[in-house]
């Protein structure tokens, strides 16, 4: 399955919203500012890891097809 220009944009933003999490949780005065840094951080990283099981789940069902076929 070939990454498409979307999931790399995609994955691009969210890798910065999840530095920018962990900018803002670094740089908290208060503990609400730190949960979402963190939080934010946090759902970067399941999404980005999501798009590469996606990904990775894609090219295993290409592959065992191609062997069956």
């Amino acid at each position: 399955m070939p990454v498409t220009i979307s999931d790399r944009i995609v994955g691009g933003l969210m890798a910065v919203l999840g530095l920018l999490g962990l900018f803002l949780a670094a740089g908290a005065v208060d503990d609400a500012m730190y949960v979402f840094g963190l939080s934010l951080a946090v759902f970067a990283y399941i999404f980005i890891f999501g798009q590469v099981r996606r990904h990775c789940d894609a090219a295993d069902m290409m592959r065992h097809e191609a062997g069956h076929g």
